[in-house]
């Protein structure tokens, strides 16, 4: 059976593809306008990527904000289900994920089966997210994705203080007008956005093994911050961690398809 999981988030929007629950395929594209638009336009270059139309996929399941207005699906999943579903269907071993997204930052704890036990969301600020390391990357004048090689370069990182991004921004202005080392502002960012972060993991009650989905998941520096003070060492994917909360509304997708035609 084809299946398909599609998962549309602020920033950029996820497709995969499984065949009998073997991954063919997957693309990560920047959001566009509409959530209609980014899930349209990364499942077609997914499936003119592989030489397959619409019409081949036997189920497909959609994830994410987005998630409830995707025409091409039959079924929707919250993206925590699927972010704990895709990480331990990859890892079995994992029972705590955190979930850096466009918009919002989870800790999530599942059990044995990636069934979801529990899970902490950043509900009243955008500190601990992709669009929050966005703002600060953009106001300190690098591309988000230089930050964590960046900050690795550090030789005396700054201490930010602020609870709010936008703060922390003003904050980031000051220092750069000052004169400081980018690196050591890099350091800085990471290491108050992994603060913000443990607080979520430590309230959901974190269980090892653990490790980290979503686009903040490509960050080293971040990492690097998060594991000193969690005092752990994180699990790598075998597939990039971007496209974990596809794989796992794949995975629900395959569910799906089985059920109706009796097949396991």
């Amino acid at each position: 059976m084809m299946v398909a999981g599609c998962d549309v988030g602020a920033l950029t929007a996820k497709a995969v593809i499984m065949r009998d629950r073997t991954i063919l395929g997957s693309e990560i594209v920047r959001a566009r306008a509409s959530a209609v638009q980014s899930a349209l336009g990364v499942m077609q270059t997914l499936l003119d990527r592989l030489g397959l139309t619409f019409d081949e996929l036997d189920y497909a399941v959609s994830t994410g904000y987005g998630r409830n207005v995707i025409p091409f699906v039959q079924a929707n999943v919250s993206e925590i289900s699927c972010h704990g579903r895709g990480a331990h269907w990859l890892v079995p071993s994992i029972r705590t994920i955190i979930d850096g997204g466009g918009q919002d930052c989870k800790a999530i704890k599942v059990d044995e089966e990636g069934r979801l036990v529990d899970f902490r969301m950043n509900l009243k600020c955008a500190a601990g997210t992709g669009r929050a390391l966005e703002i600060m990357a953009e106001t300190l004048g690098v591309e988000v994705s230089e930050l964590g090689p960046l900050s690795l370069q550090a030789t005396d990182p700054v201490v930010l203080r602020k609870p709010c991004c936008i703060l922390t921004q003003v904050d980031i202005w000051n220092l750069v007008f000052d004169g400081r080392n980018r690196a050591d502002i890099a350091a800085g960012i990471n290491d108050i956005t992994a603060r913000q972060i443990m607080h979520l993991v430590r309230d959901v009650g974190a269980e090892e093994e653990m490790a980290v989905t979503g686009g903040i998941a490509k960050n080293a520096g971040l990492i690097a911050c998060l594991e000193r003070i969690l005092e752990t060492h994180f699990v790598r994917f075998p597939e990039d961690p971007q496209i974990v909360g596809a794989i796992g509304a794949a995975l629900f997708a395959a569910d799906k398809a089985a059920d109706l035609s009796g097949r396991p």
